[in-house]
């Protein structure tokens, strides 16, 4: 019961900062103004575009409550603003700023009734609705400030005047706030489509490691048999144990690896271009180096583009060759990654100024285990990420080449069009 009280306190505290925020920063932005007629009798202002706005982005919960606390918060503040420039009385100053509370509630009252949250993903009538709020709540601003200051009403052009403001100020906000969404909807993809390639380059170790452990089953089992040919008992309820164990092992990693290929297969889409694949290389890489604290210049000539199905394999692939020259490059220095069609093949070049590797290394430098990377306390790294490189070329029917030039390396992967290109091409 405490808990559920206390959760409850939360949730209404965070309102309230939400709705403290939005009048303040609307009451702000609302000093921003253009006047277009009646001197001060009506105002275009940045804070009916910052209202909006923060309506969208950060929801304070009770829309209705949200225009009377804004309304109410601007009006003492344009009085206030008012009074300390000027020698206006307080009553001037009321009857001239109170009808602005009633733009608010107008507002946030339509958006209540519709339920704002409806039409956040259709955004023409999200633009449309907001207009159309947005001119009767200046409309009847405008008609209350009149009756209060006698001023002569508003002629055709000046409704229409306020319709098409209504019309470019709304779908300025919504436009922003779409913007908004697809800057983060794409971010969330990025993440998503690494973690897959991740997860795609680990499934392809487990798989091998479960090739050893069938052999060591087999051996095992093998071993069983023979004891028990020769009638030692104790020997060979042993190995058969071992071998029971190990099948358990191999179980468990099925499931591991069942979870994994259902988790990269969620993460593909079924349209990515190349050059969208590349985009996320490098910036995860720019990210990558700036945690090492090393300053690498990264540059992308794309000369050919299409759609893959293979975005997963390809990702891993890169991430791990981008990442080892990276990782080879000390303090400053650039990776250049150049993708071109030559013949029947994808041909990708990550050329790196980096320490190099030494020549001699080049042959066992794809077996499992090899690395030239050790930890503050000299421990070894795995080793795993060149196999991973070579099993996915492989996997795409393509070839991996290394050329070791005076400074830095050179990767140059070829893979057959028919591998990756997606299916309709």
């Amino acid at each position: 019961m405490y808990n559920k009280q206390h959760s409850i306190q939360k949730v209404h505290k965070i309102d309230l900062t939400a709705l403290l925020l939005t009048a303040l920063l609307t009451a702000v932005a609302g000093e921003l103004k253009l006047i277009p007629f009646y001197g001060e009798a009506f105002r275009f202002s940045l804070g009916t575009i910052t209202f909006f706005l923060l309506l969208l982005i950060r929801p304070v919960g009770s829309l209705p409550l949200t225009g009377v606390v804004t309304g109410l918060t601007v009006v003492v503040f344009r009085i206030s603003v008012e009074m300390t420039a000027t020698s206006v009385s307080f009553m001037e100053s009321f009857q001239h700023h109170m009808p602005v509370l009633l733009y608010y509630i107008v507002f946030t009252l339509g958006f209540h009734i519709i339920r704002l949250d409806n039409y956040r993903a259709a955004p023409l009538l999200l633009g449309t609705w907001a207009a159309l709020f947005e001119f009767i709540g200046n409309g009847m601003e405008n008609l209350i400030r009149i009756w209060l200051l006698n001023r002569e009403a508003l002629l055709w052009k000046d409704w229409a005047l306020l319709g098409g403001v209504a019309m470019l100020r709304s779908f300025f906000v919504v436009g922003l706030y779409s913007s908004f969404i697809l800057s983060e909807q794409k971010k969330r993809v990025q993440e998503m489509l690494g973690i897959g390639s991740n997860l795609y380059a680990e499934s392809l170790y487990l798989q091998k490691s479960m090739n050893h452990i069938e052999q060591v089953t087999a051996a095992s089992h093998d071993l069983y048999r023979k004891l028990k040919q020769k009638d030692l008992q104790a020997l060979s309820v042993q190995a058969l144990a071992i071998a029971q164990e190990i099948h358990e092992v191999k179980k468990d990693s099925q499931r591991i690896l069942s979870g994994l290929s259902t988790i990269t297969k969620e993460t593909s889409t079924d349209r990515f271009l190349l050059s969208d694949l590349f985009d996320i290389v490098i910036t995860s890489n720019r990210k990558y180096s700036d945690l090492l604290k090393r300053k690498v210049d990264f540059r992308l000539t794309m000369k050919v583009d299409y759609e893959t199905n293979q975005h997963i394999p390809l990702l891993a692939l890169m991430n791990n060759v981008t990442a080892n020259a990276v990782e080879s490059i000390t303090h400053t220095g650039a990776v250049a990654i150049e993708v071109f069609e030559e013949a029947e093949d994808l041909v990708i070049m990550v050329r790196d100024t980096g320490k190099g590797i030494p020549k001699e290394d080049i042959p066992i430098l794809f077996e499992p285990g090899y690395t030239t990377k050790f930890n503050e306390q000299g421990v070894a790294a795995t080793g795993i990420g060149l196999s991973h490189v070579q099993q996915i070329v492989q996997m795409l029917q393509g070839e991996i080449h290394i050329e070791t030039p005076e400074k830095g390396t050179v990767f140059q992967i070829r893979i057959p069009f028919h591998t990756i290109r997606k299916r309709g091409d």
